[in-house]
């Protein structure tokens, strides 16, 4: 979350930061205003809900709630090698489920899925 975080920043955006946890204080430097939810792993809905695409790099578990949750919500996912790949699992809207090779791709995915 740091680097996309310090990506979004270096180009000149506003980062905003969902938080799991109750200390805005917790937010990385990168981030301009930060929503402390105190909900732990629970706030990825929320991640999720805010955002128009999603892009999934490697991960964990949360990485992977994410993903379910905004293919459920019918977002865009566009993930990265080594994310969770949910193909391999069963069927997925390729609508809906977009691969990049790297970030400056999956990036320009997301944009041309928003406009």
């Amino acid at each position: 979350m740091e680097a996309a975080a310090k990506g979004a920043k270096s180009a000149g955006g506003t980062v905003v930061g969902i938080l799991p946890g109750e200390n805005a204080d917790d937010a990385n430097a990168s981030v301009d205003i930060a929503i402390p939810t105190g909900m732990g792993i629970a706030r990825n809905v929320l991640v999720v809900r805010a955002a128009d695409v999603v892009i999934a790099l490697p991960g964990s578990y949360g990485t992977l709630s994410e993903t379910a949750v905004a293919l459920s919500l019918r977002k865009t996912v566009i993930y990265l090698p080594g994310a969770w790949n949910l193909k391999r699992i069963g069927q997925v809207e390729s609508a809906l489920f977009k691969e990049a090779f790297e970030p400056a791709q999956a990036v320009g995915l997301a944009l041309s899925t928003c406009l």
